[in-house]
């Protein structure tokens, strides 16, 4: 019996949407059973926030910049799309990262892993604490562990566990910055679930992280580049990625510059309402949008407040070129993060050609700030001259750079990172069950969800897409 092929109806064509799209496609496939999918983009492009920009010789990120090396899901994908050769990993001799203190670049103490230390004596050498900072850190080895194994905030456990100034001083700025928000707001189950299991097993997360990397597996079925290098991109950039999918989703519709209204259930499927007052009929739908705007179309769910109350921070971020020998500033690392009690203009700033050897010509240096963090998002009230003359008095304060840029780009990403409150991951689990119960077949991924990261959308897409097939095959003959 000839199977009849079905529809899939995928919104969003960010990295979460390609991915759900490439991987219903691969694993219809592997059943030999047809499937017709379409994507539905509110925007011109694909591909979401990634956005390489070639210009002048130089490679630059307008969105994400890399991917954390150690996460598969990303890696897998980029071998069965035959990219793995066009991965490149960071300078070697960047390894470097500096802390603004007081107005001053600090080298982050080496033996931090996620801000926590793991080597005693740069830790006691650092100039980014005091004395009493430093023996309130130690007090993580004796302080008993929590008895509760509920959520908590990131910032309230690192307090807890090693005191304030290691938050305001190291953590704030290198993890908080990963999601521009407030330490003592995100959660910490949400965010880096491993402190919380390093207390329970071990009853110090300074103990539990230095066990975590001695017993650390070997690394193996990686590419070389990822084995010693924590952050990997593409020669041509992450463009690279997107290109790379558009291309594999043969005989899938991509339609652009529509968007989605709303999602009916009917009596077999799904009705889907566009803004041109057409709809689609599919199968399954799988919903890779930002949380805000999937509320806006499952308003029928009992915990949709839950979805459109997530946080969306605005952030921007400014890329400078110059002459290399105008800086007049070693770029010997890979650049700085800046703590919210500093009350700068910047949260960070990446010396990218120094970090990526791949991104400048010869004799060239592209910097890139970011801008904007949670309740600190003024900036979006300015235009991109007066933006980009904040973050050059930045710099000349910061490091001494007075040279007029080649030429900058301003990329405004408005509403772009979630924030995840505490309680994030329980909340997602009463929506995720309240939608398998009325809307059974409509998927979420994304974000908003289960991580920000590149490789954590595309796990998110993968996995919709691993259970939308199983739900829409394992009934049929």
């Amino acid at each position: 019996m000839e199977r009849q092929p079905k529809q899939i109806i995928i919104l969003g064509g960010g990295i979460s949407g390609l991915s759900a799209a490439f991987y219903v496609q691969k694993f219809f496939g592997e059943l030999k059973w047809p499937v017709e999918i379409t994507i539905i983009e509110q925007s011109d492009t694909f591909g979401g926030k990634i956005n390489t920009l070639h210009k002048e010789g130089y490679v630059i990120e307008k969105g994400p910049d890399s991917f954390l090396a150690r996460k598969t899901p990303i890696i897998e994908l980029t071998r069965e799309l035959g990219l793995e050769d066009q991965l490149v990993a960071t300078n070697p001799q960047a390894k470097k990262t500096y802390i603004l203190h007081r107005g001053r670049l600090h080298r982050m103490p080496p033996g931090l892993v996620l801000g926590i230390p793991t080597q005693i004596t740069p830790f006691m050498k650092t100039s980014l604490l005091s004395i009493k900072g430093k023996i309130r850190a130690g007090f993580d080895l004796f302080l008993p562990r929590r008895k509760q194994v509920s959520d908590e905030s990131l910032g309230g456990f690192l307090k807890r566990r090693l005191g304030k100034e290691v938050v305001d001083h190291i953590a704030e700025p290198l993890l908080a910055g990963i999601y521009a928000g407030d330490t003592f707001k995100l959660s910490l189950q949400a965010t880096f679930p491993q402190f919380q299991a390093a207390e329970q097993k071990h009853g110090s997360v300074i103990m539990g992280m230095l066990a975590n990397k001695k017993n650390a597996p070997s690394i193996t079925n990686v590419p070389p580049q990822a084995k010693n290098s924590l952050f990997l991109s593409y020669r041509n950039g992450l463009q690279t990625l997107v290109d790379g999918l558009i291309a594999a989703l043969e005989g899938v519709k991509l339609r652009s510059q529509e968007t989605a209204m709303g999602i009916l259930a009917k009596k077999e499927g799904y009705e889907i309402k566009l803004t041109n007052e057409s709809t689609l009929t599919a199968d399954a739908v799988i919903v890779a949008l930002p949380a805000y705007a999937a509320a806006k179309l499952i308003p029928q769910l009992p915990s949709v407040s839950t979805l459109a109350s997530i946080p969306y921070v605005s952030v921007a971020n400014v890329i400078l070129a110059f002459d290399y020998a105008s800086l007049g500033h070693d770029l010997d690392g890979s650049g700085f993060v800046v703590p919210r009690k500093e009350g700068r203009f910047i949260t960070a700033c990446t010396w990218t050609s120094a970090k990526w050897q791949h991104t400048a010509p010869m004799e060239k240096a592209l910097l890139r700030c970011y801008v904007g963090r949670s309740e600190e998002e003024g900036w979006t009230a300015l235009s991109d001259q007066e933006i980009v003359e904040r973050v050059r008095e930045d710099l000349r304060q910061l490091m001494g750079i007075t040279a007029e840029p080649l030429f900058y780009e301003v990329t405004r990403l408005l509403h772009s990172m979630p924030q995840y409150p505490i309680g994030h991951l329980q909340n997602i689990q009463q929506v995720r069950d309240e939608l398998a119960a009325l809307m059974p077949r409509v998927y979420l991924a994304g974000a908003g969800y289960h991580g920000v990261g590149l490789p954590d959308c595309i796990q998110q897409g993968k996995e919709a897409a691993q259970q939308l097939v199983i739900s829409l095959t394992e009934a049929a003959p």
